[in-house]
């Protein structure tokens, strides 16, 4: 966790704006304070303007995008953008860290269980078959994918079907940050779709202080957080899935298997500097289960929470780092 080595200066401002709108199938908000001579439909635009950009880089949903293009690509090397490398790239650190807990590549099984662009599984219909699972399989794998930095280019094996979502929304949140910054709106507090950064402070001098959503029906305390130039993503079991069978299928496909996780993990909460690596290792820690997303997190220091379905009840995985995240806070302060 990094840590503030001076308290943030107070804007100048004394009043919080919100702004809200849609974006990648959520929505999204941003509370802060405007630098002067600014106004709420150019700011807005601003915002729009940085998740339009994510949506034509990463919606497998639109046809035009990039990925969409890389997808549909025939085997060989294929250029990629600037923004677009920088993700890839950072996704697949995250696949070498965690042996493929997350994997960008899985695409194809995606689609194949009801998450991707052909839309979610009818509840009586039947599962993928095995044979549809190893035929997805055989083209997936982060493994499969090779960088060509000399030529800024990502090799296409043939087949390959690259998908982001664990990643892009985080770096939605980096982006629309880094825009409001630069246009001197230094304090804000961002969230799309549950993941959210925040900067500077309010006009009180206080931090952003916002409550991590538990698990339906979970009996753990709300945890309060200040997010202060820091991000924090969770990922949940329950926000895309679907029922067969009375058994609930969650959007978060491991790659060793072809299947939805069965690990029993209901959410993971991470905090990080980036909303983007944030987001990444969420989805990882997800996959990995309970032991090996705590002890793996306390070896790369990360801030996590993972949370776990049992037949006794949610239990509660802590990281060392995420300890101290809150003993460190007084939300009553």
């Amino acid at each position: 966790m990094p840590a503030l080595e001076r308290a943030p200066e107070k804007p100048p401002g004394h009043e919080v704006w919100s702004l809200g709108g849609d974006t990648m199938g959520t929505v999204w908000s941003v509370r802060l304070v405007a630098p002067p001579g600014a106004t709420e439909a150019g700011l807005t635009a601003a915002i729009q303007s940085e998740l339009d950009m994510v949506i034509a880089l990463f919606s497998p949903w639109d046809p035009t995008s990039e990925i969409s293009r890389f997808n549909a690509a025939p085997a060989g090397p294929v250029v990629l953008s600037a923004p677009f490398w920088t993700v890839l790239e950072a996704a697949l650190d995250v696949a070498d860290d965690t042996d493929g807990a997350a994997d960008p590549t899985l695409g194809a099984l995606v689609d194949l269980w009801g998450f991707g662009p052909p839309g979610l599984r009818p509840e009586h219909a039947a599962l993928p078959s095995p044979e549809e699972v190893t035929a997805a399989l055989a083209v997936s794998g982060w493994h499969r994918l090779r960088l060509d930095t000399a030529a800024g280019a990502a090799l296409q094996p043939g087949g390959l079907r690259l998908d982001l979502s664990s990643i892009a929304k985080g770096h939605a949140v980096d982006r629309v940050s880094d825009a409001l910054t630069r246009l001197g709106a230094t304090s804000h507090l961002i969230e799309i779709g549950g993941e959210l950064r925040g900067a500077g402070v309010k006009p009180d001098g206080q931090p952003w202080w916002v409550g991590l959503e538990p698990p339906p029906g979970a009996p753990t305390p709300r945890t309060v957080a200040a997010l202060a130039d820091i991000a924090v993503a969770t990922s949940g079991d329950w926000r895309r899935a679907f029922a067969h069978d009375g058994y609930l299928y969650p959007h978060t496909i491991d790659g060793r298997t072809g299947h939805p996780i069965t690990n029993g993990v209901a959410s993971v909460t991470v905090f990080h500097a980036s909303a983007m690596m944030a987001d990444a290792w969420a989805t990882a820690l997800t996959v990995l289960g309970p032991e090996d997303a705590t002890h793996l997190a306390t070896a790369h220091g990360l801030a996590a929470q993972v949370l776990t379905r049992t037949p006794q009840g949610v239990t509660e995985h802590l990281t060392p780092a995420f300890r101290a995240l809150m003993e460190d806070e007084d939300p009553s302060a």
